[in-house]
């Protein structure tokens, strides 16, 4: 009798303990598969950018969010999903392994090591989709970033923290100018990220290369996604390429990051945009490409001194046809970055390498990024270079000119010639400022036009191992200042060198 009460009481506490618990793992099935794009059903509460597991060990990222469909890339493996298969939430939004032992390696989208060299260690991840920086969380960009290249520091200054855009044709210089600005790094305690979209493999092999005979590849990571990678790939290598510098950068480290090319990054999400069924819009892209480039460049920026001080310097590169930088993607990029370096096709054609067109390159924070010095040295230039211009399109019409206007199109012409400068060859601010005070000085006007490219190269030469003109220029340098008592020594050195020069007497 007592058995049955016990079994009673046991039955009626476990029915009144009773609770319906439905396990609901969120499966889907996939409806329509084809060109590295799955429409998936029966999914609900997937994120944006969250990772889904298809059968055979197969991922994607969820991108489309609709009432009734989930628009889903795939990562590779395309041919392993078929119409019918199941999906799988993983709960967790895609992310890349970042950190120290990424320095000197090359990486797919995805964070995984394609250079040869062995696995690292995976356990220190950031998510790929992350928001900028807060406007409390930055300051102003007042630190300069130097690329090494005269007609750059002086015209159009880099500051860190500073998204400057780099615009023109294709063969017009565009990478060489990102690449030497990486070059001159070195031993600036600045990490670099190159980000190749689209570009052809043997392309980046040879920068590869050269940064690793340059000693620069050992404070610069290469994110590849090539011309032969899918969409989805070409799509995500920026932001892969960003989180890696944002966990430099929250760390109070300085960095630079080059997006070669955002052109190529739009016709990769245009691509996928039209393979999940979205709307196109003017040029077929889809209407949020302004948004996933704001999206991106927002994240590189100065930060306040409370979090950390560290910075992400980034120089986006736009690929234009036939110069028009009028066009849809360009307008957009022009808008969103901090300026831009203008390189022209008729320029590079003529010889005048870096070709950099100065009247249509700006850069919105300006002498900021320079130091004082810098500022006195090049304070004239612009202008100087803006008068040759106008004047140079004016003499085309075949007028007479006078005495006054001859002499500011001969100086042009010397100023042009001074600013060439061949790749590879970074300049410290120091050999910069010596060479701009010969133009300020109107030092140039002793030598001829054929002979400014070899005085070039011996002045250098002469500035560097000369201890006379090195004591000249401390005092310049301590006192930060181009007056006259202050330059007068170091003037009567270098005119006394040009006059050896025009002789003959220097080699």
């Amino acid at each position: 009798m007592n058995k049955d009460i016990n079994l009673t009481t046991i039955i009626r506490n476990e029915i009144e303990n009773f609770e319906s618990k439905i396990q609901n793992n969120d499966i889907g099935k996939v409806i329509v598969v084809g060109d590295g794009v799955a429409l998936v059903s029966g999914i609900e509460r997937v994120k944006f950018g969250e990772l889904v597991e298809f059968e055979n060990n197969v991922f994607g990222i969820a991108l489309n969010l609709e009432q009734d469909l989930i628009g889903v890339v795939i990562m590779g493996g395309e041919n392993c999903v078929f119409q019918g298969s199941i999906v799988k939430r993983t709960k967790s939004v895609i992310s890349i392994t970042v950190g120290d032992q990424l320095l000197g390696r090359v990486v797919n989208a995805l964070g995984v090591p394609i250079d040869g060299k062995g696995e690292f260690d995976n356990s220190i991840k950031r998510e790929i989709f992350t928001n900028a920086p807060s406007i409390m969380d930055r300051k102003s960009v007042a630190r300069g970033l130097k690329t090494g290249i005269l007609a750059i520091d002086s015209l159009v200054p880099i500051g860190r923290g500073q998204r400057e855009l780099i615009i023109g044709d294709r063969q017009t210089g565009k990478t060489t100018i990102a690449i030497d600005t990486i070059l001159n790094q070195k031993g600036k305690n600045v990490y670099c990220v190159y980000v190749a979209i689209g570009q052809k493999n043997s392309s980046v092999a040879q920068i590869v290369s050269l940064l690793e005979k340059k000693e620069a590849l050992k404070y610069t990571t290469v994110v590849l996604a090539g011309a032969s990678e899918l969409s989805p790939l070409q799509y995500l290598a920026p932001y892969s390429g960003t989180s890696i510098a944002e966990y430099w950068m929250y760390k109070g480290k300085d960095v630079l990051i080059i997006y070669d090319d955002l052109s190529k990054h739009a016709i990769a999400y245009r691509t996928l945009s039209l393979l999940l069924r979205r709307p196109p819009g003017r040029e077929a892209f889809p209407g949020d490409i302004f948004y996933q480039h704001s999206y991106l460049l927002e994240r590189s920026s100065q930060l306040s001194d409370a979090k950390n001080g560290g910075s992400i310097t980034a120089l986006p590169i736009i690929e234009t046809q036939a110069g028009d930088i009028s066009a849809y993607i360009p307008t957009n990029v022009i808008s969103i970055t901090d300026g831009q370096i203008f390189v022209r096709d008729s320029l590079f054609n003529s010889g005048q390498k870096p070709a950099i067109d100065i009247g249509l390159s700006v850069s919105r924070v300006g002498s900021a990024a320079q130091s004082r010095l810098m500022k006195l040295a090049s304070s004239s230039l612009k202008l100087e270079l803006a008068q040759y211009n106008e004047l140079k399109a004016f003499a085309q019409f075949g007028s007479d000119l006078g005495p006054s206007s001859q002499l500011i199109l001969d100086r042009g012409n010397k100023i042009y010639e001074f600013l060439k400068q061949e790749k590879q060859q970074p300049l410290s601010e120091n050999q910069q400022i010596m060479l701009l005070i010969l133009i300020r000085q109107n030092l140039i006007d002793r030598l001829e036009l054929n002979s400014i490219q070899s005085f070039k190269s011996v002045f250098l030469k002469f500035i560097d191992s000369d201890s006379e003109i090195k004591l000249a220029f401390e005092v310049i340098s301590k006192n930060q200042s181009l007056e006259e008592k202050d330059l007068s020594k170091f003037l009567k050195i270098i005119s006394n060198f040009i006059e050896k020069f025009n002789l003959g007497h220097v080699f």
